[in-house]
């Protein structure tokens, strides 16, 4: 199994680019672009779906020729809810940065008639999850229940210094519906301030997994099946984006047993 931490490759360009093949799993992709003003990334869908993340920074976006013109408000992650595009399978995109610009590329196997759209910030409102040093700020940007999509799942989280977040520990990762969904997932962290670090551990109920990671700001951790929780340290808040997807579009988690009485909503 490839290491579950990942590393961004430098510090501008494609900075990121896990795929299937990379990642040792079968349907999610990440790529991370950081661009100066003026510079251009471009991307062809093929037979996969794409939701692009304008996670900092502005840029002009195109699908397929339709210019959607200037994208974006936010100049940080930590800056309110982000601008994405949903870009169908076998269509051809393009980015112009104008200004700095972090951009996610999260991808799945595509399908359906879906068309490109636009998601602006306020789509979906920002929830708050869990109580007292549980708390976290979600944002979805591509949840189940919009039906927008073949499989591809996306969504943004905010968890303040000290506080915990995807816990108490929960795993989807068996193809048994009702019961639980199958889906891989990757997890985008950024951290505030940037020098900052958190804790992420992805672990299995046998333990044939169990990793413990800290995650520094630009990492991807992976998550291919097991409990991901992670831990913002105090004074630094933690960002993370993520992608999931599998053979159903559908959320559906087990908490661990042994903590289960901790349960305040995940």
């Amino acid at each position: 199994m490839p290491n579950l931490l990942v590393k961004p490759k430098g510090t501008s360009g494609l900075v990121h680019d896990i795929t299937p093949e990379s990642a040792g799993w079968t349907y999610v992709g990440f790529g991370l672009n950081r661009l100066k003003a003026g510079e251009v990334a471009t991307g062809e869908s093929a037979d996969r779906e794409t939701c692009l993340v304008l996670v900092a920074g502005k840029a002009r976006i195109s699908v397929d020729g339709q210019d959607f013109g200037e994208l974006g408000e936010r100049m940080t992650p930590f800056e309110g809810q982000p601008y994405a595009v949903y870009v169908p399978e076998g269509s051809r995109w393009q980015a112009t940065a104008t200004t700095a610009l972090d951009l996610a590329v999260c991808s799945a196997p595509g399908g359906g008639d879906y068309k490109t759209k636009v998601i602006r910030p306020g789509t979906h409102p920002q929830m708050t999850r869990g109580k007292a040093t549980n708390t976290r700020y979600v944002t979805n940007i591509m949840p189940e229940d919009d039906n927008a999509a073949h499989s591809l799942l996306v969504v943004e989280v905010i968890t303040p210094g000290g506080h915990t977040s995807s816990y108490p520990p929960h795993k989807h990762d068996e193809d048994n519906l009702p019961a639980e969904s199958l889906l891989e997932e990757t997890y985008y962290h950024r951290l505030n301030p940037a020098q900052g670090f958190a804790m992420q551990r992805v672990y299995t109920d046998d333990r044939s997994l169990d990793e413990t990671m800290a995650v520094e700001d630009g990492d991807v951790t992976l998550v291919p099946k097991g409990y991901h929780p992670v831990a913002a340290i105090h004074g630094y808040d933690l960002y993370y984006l993520n992608v999931m997807a599998g053979p159903s579009r559908i959320w559906k988690f087990n908490n661990a047993k042994e903590h289960a009485w901790l349960f305040t909503g995940v």
